[in-house]
């Protein structure tokens, strides 16, 4: 990877990093006690749907913080951008959630799944903006073969 210019500023990665934060405490929050009494009203096969998408918020989320935490290092230079882009290094895959459960899960479970994909996928978007071949410059020896085309 070379050495260019990156969307990421110490400001924006703290400002992700305390809002992934914040979402893994609510949603922590949530699924451990407060979602209780919603997720023993559901049926039994909807129970295991909340589960399930509870899991994949709490994953969502840890990937999240863990590239963040590498992008941490890579801006105090306690790694190197190519060491920061690694494959082991990268953003985790996430799954989706299933659109048919989350419909039917309670509004506050709804709200902490549809949060954490949409964080999961802005992180997921500045990832691939960095990790984006750099666009080629133009070769001043071209750009000077053209003016000289279209003086003669």
């Amino acid at each position: 990877m070379e050495d260019r210019d990156t969307p990421l500023t110490g400001k924006l990665v703290e400002g992700l990093y305390t809002e992934a934060m914040l979402l893994a405490d609510e949603a922590r929050s949530h699924f451990d006690a407060h979602g209780h009494d919603e997720r023993e009203a559901l049926s039994a096969g909807l129970r295991l749907g909340y589960a399930v998408e509870s899991l994949k918020v709490t994953t969502r989320i840890m990937h999240v913080v863990a590239w963040l935490l590498t992008q941490r290092a890579v801006l105090r230079g306690e790694l190197t951008r190519f060491e920061g882009a690694t494959p082991d290094r990268r953003l985790g895959r996430a799954e989706p959630g299933d659109a048919g459960v989350i419909a039917q899960l309670p509004e506050a479970a709804r709200r902490l799944v549809e949060a954490s994909e949409e964080l999961y996928g802005r992180v997921a978007r500045l990832e691939a903006e960095m990790l984006a071949p750099p666009e080629p410059k133009p070769s001043p020896a071209r750009a000077l073969w053209g003016q000289l085309e279209r003086a003669f």
